[in-house]
């Protein structure tokens, strides 16, 4: 298992996206193991600092995955250096394509009405071998109905999926985007009462894969304004980012702790 380190209370998880990529997949091919994966960005780890409980989801998690360059840099700051910035979205992606030739399924649960069928028509586009086993906005047995289309259809092969895997209820990956704070709490309470191995908090990122919200350019994510450009497309997130200067606060509060235990 990985190392962490504590940063404004949240242990954050060790590790490059290729080796998080490789821990959950090799997984759930040799284990039957249960947890949860949260990606805290600068806005989560202000609401953690003020409600405990969410706090304790947040390390509950099995594997705790930097998003954002303000966490980056905050770890820089406090000599806690994490190995590197994994968004939610990409991470999703890039699941979705080592798994698509795996005997692996997936869920998408959450968004907006339609949202979640359509990332998952997009995934399966670029990805054609990934088996899709649960689609909704909310947790309901309708789900796994809906997510039928993108099975075996021995007739005509429409989703190319393997003709030898069985379907069956059973989610090995479950990708939550109910949004933060609401996704990793539903998943702290739920995960064991669920049919799934692994769920993920995702976020936005159904609305990006889906193209119901652009994505800021590569160019900006690589130099960490991506933030800026959601601002610029959605300027009602103006509210959300105050929380930066809350989080710029907490991290200067943490540095002189630091050093006055010097």
């Amino acid at each position: 298992m990985f190392n962490k380190k504590k940063l404004l209370g949240i242990e954050f998880t060790l590790a490059t996206e290729e080796e998080v990529l490789e821990y959950i997949i090799t997984g759930l091919e040799k284990s039957a193991e249960k947890y949860y994966v949260v990606t805290p960005n600068p806005e989560l780890l202000v609401i953690a600092n003020k409600n405990t409980n969410y706090k304790k989801v947040l390390n509950g998690a099995k594997l705790a995955l930097p998003d954002g360059v303000g966490v980056m840099i905050a770890g820089q700051l406090l000599g806690k250096q994490l190995k590197q910035k994994i968004t939610g979205v990409d991470l999703m992606k890039k699941i979705c394509e080592r798994v698509a030739e795996k005997p692996i399924t997936i869920g998408f649960l959450g968004a907006g009405p339609g949202v979640a069928e359509k990332a998952a028509e997009c995934l399966v586009s670029c990805y054609p071998g990934l088996k899709v086993v649960f689609v909704n906005e909310e947790w309901e047995q309708s789900g796994f109905e809906r997510a039928k289309k993108y099975q075996e259809d021995e007739k005509n092969n429409k989703s190319g999926l393997n003709a030898k895997y069985k379907i069956h209820n059973t989610i090995d990956i479950l990708f939550v985007a109910f949004g933060s704070p609401k996704q990793e709490l539903w998943i702290a309470e739920n995960l064991e009462k669920l049919p799934v191995k692994v769920a993920i908090g995702v976020g936005g990122s159904f609305d990006f894969i889906s193209g119901k919200v652009k994505r800021a350019p590569e160019w900006m994510r690589k130099i960490g304004l991506e933030w800026l450009f959601r601002l610029i497309i959605q300027p009602w997130r103006i509210k959300r980012q105050f929380s930066l200067v809350i989080f710029s606060l907490l991290v200067f509060k943490e540095m002189i702790a630091g050093r006055s235990s010097e």
